[in-house]
């Protein structure tokens, strides 16, 4: 099911409008929407090798554009800003760091966060909101979106680029099947576990 699904994703990855749909996904992810842009970048590299670089620079400009549109969220639609912070379960920490956040290593501690947000799995939209909610420097903000969103995407466009036909191969294999079966087995399990001890 999975490799089928892996091959279903390829196609949808060579079509001629994915480019179009990488930006938009990129651009909404930023600000409100939940599945990063990197399920489509992956995909899309491995459909697309030669244009890896333009991959990875749509993924970049529009992830950093949506992050300026989480930003005016937090800053004018606090409501609207907060219920997608509260979605994320960051109310608390939102909060209480929008009453205790003062200048000095407020600041800096406040730079490594968006930074690493930016970087990492972590939900970036949060921090994006959270910006414009304590009313952070946005040319400051601006520029640490796009050396973190671009580093994060072009480690991951180089990486699909330069494994992306060893991986293609190996879906093709029997071995395939069986380490998706067992990724499946793997995750039915710590489901059930994670439901009956919560």
């Amino acid at each position: 099911m999975l490799i089928k699904l892996y091959q279903k994703s390829l196609q949808l990855a060579a079509h001629k409008s994915s480019k179009m749909f990488l930006a938009i996904v990129s651009f909404m992810e930023s600000s409100f929407f939940p599945i990063p842009p990197d399920v489509m970048i992956v995909p899309m590299v491995i459909a697309k090798k030669n244009d890896y670089l333009k991959i990875f620079l749509i993924a970049t400009f529009f992830s950093t554009f949506g992050g300026v549109l989480g930003y005016f969220i937090g800053s004018y639609f606090l409501d609207v800003g907060m219920s997608v912070v509260a979605f994320y379960g960051y109310e608390d920490k939102v909060l209480s760091l929008k009453n205790s956040l003062t200048k000095g290593t407020g600041l800096y501690i406040w730079l490594a966060t968006l930074f690493l947000a930016g970087f990492t799995p972590l939900p970036f939209k949060v921090f994006t909101i959270t910006s414009g909610m304590i009313g952070f420097n946005l040319f400051i903000f601006f520029c640490i979106c796009l050396i973190s969103r671009g580093l994060r995407f072009f480690i991951v466009s180089y990486l699909s680029f330069k494994f992306g036909d060893t991986f293609n191969k190996f879906m093709q294999t029997e071995a395939a099947k069986w380490f998706t079966f067992l990724g499946i087995i793997i995750v039915l399990i710590v489901g059930v576990i994670y439901f009956v001890y919560k």
